[in-house]
C-alpha cells in the first residue's frame, strides 16, 4: 500500500508483546447478566456448563498451543482476541445443541484478560486457587438457592448463611433438605478440566487390515487438580 499523510497514526499502536518463557492464562468471563436473562437453572445449569465446556474444547481443538487452561503466545492482542472471539462464536454456534427449546435473546459477550505465571508452581497454585474458589462458591450457591426454592426470600437466605463455615453449610443441606453435598455432580463441585490425551484407536488400513494407532483427543474431566494425582497421571502437562 502506498504511503499517505495519514500513516502517522500507526505510531499510536502499542506493542503488547508478553514476556517469553512464561505460562499464559487467558481468563474468559461472561457479561451483562446473561445467565439471569436466559433463566439458567440455579445453582447450576447442566446445559449451560456443558455448552461452556464445548466452547473450551473447540478452542483447544483449534489452537494447538493451548493445553488445559493456558495458551502460549508472544502478543497480548492476538491471543486474547483470538480466544475470546472463538469462544463467543462457538457459544452462539452450539447454543441450540444445548438449549433446543430456548431462544437466544441477544448476542452473548465475554471479556478476557491474560495473566503471566513465570514458574510451574505458580501455575499450579493458580489452578488450585480456581478450583478451591469453585468449591466455596458452589457450596454457598447450593445452600442459597435451595433455601430460596424452599420458600425463603433472597434476603432471608443470605441472613441464614451469614457467617457460616463449610461444615455448617454441609449440615444445613443434609439436615434440612437431605442433600449430601459430596454426592452432587463433580462438575459442580470441582469444575471442568479440558486437556488433550493420547489414546489407542483401531483403524482399517488400505489393505483392509485392522491396526492400532495413537490419536490425540480432547477430553473433559472433573478431577481434583489441587493434589498431585492428576498431574502424575498427565505428565505431558509438565506440572507434576
Amino acid at each position: 500500500m502506498a504511503k499517505s499523510k495519514y500513516e502517522y497514526v500507526k505510531q499510536f499502536e502499542k506493542n503488547d508483546s508478553l514476556l517469553p518463557n512464561t505460562w499464559l492464562v487467558v481468563r474468559i468471563d461472561g457479561r451483562n447478566r446473561f445467565s439471569e436473562r436466559h433463566q439458567f437453572a440455579k445453582p447450576n445449569d447442566q446445559s449451560a456448563l456443558d455448552l461452556m465446556n464445548k466452547c473450551a474444547a473447540t478452542i483447544i481443538n483449534d489452537i494447538q498451543d493451548i493445553v488445559l487452561a493456558y495458551g502460549q503466545s508472544d502478543e497480548y492482542r492476538k491471543i486474547v482476541s483470538t480466544i475470546v472471539s472463538l469462544f463467543t462464536s462457538s457459544y452462539v454456534f452450539y447454543w441450540k445443541d444445548y438449549f433446543p427449546m430456548k431462544e437466544l435473546l441477544y448476542p452473548p459477550s465475554f471479556d478476557g484478560r491474560v495473566v503471566l505465571y513465570p514458574a510451574d508452581n505458580n501455575l499450579r497454585d493458580y489452578l488450585s486457587w480456581r478450583q478451591a474458589d469453585c468449591h466455596i462458591n458452589n457450596l454457598y450457591n447450593t445452600c442459597f438457592w435451595t433455601l430460596v426454592q424452599s420458600g425463603k426470600t433472597k434476603s432471608e437466605a443470605e441472613n441464614v448463611l451469614k457467617g457460616t463455615v463449610s461444615s455448617e453449610k454441609n449440615e444445613l443441606l443434609f439436615s434440612q433438605f437431605n442433600i449430601n453435598y459430596n454426592h452432587l455432580p463433580e462438575m459442580y463441585r470441582k469444575g471442568s478440566v479440558i486437556i488433550r490425551r493420547e489414546i489407542d484407536v483401531q483403524i482399517t488400513n488400505q489393505k483392509g487390515v485392522e491396526i492400532m494407532r495413537k490419536k490425540n483427543v480432547v477430553i473433559t474431566l472433573h478431577d481434583d487438580i489441587i493434589g498431585d494425582k492428576f498431574w502424575k497421571e498427565n505428565p505431558k502437562l509438565r506440572l507434576a
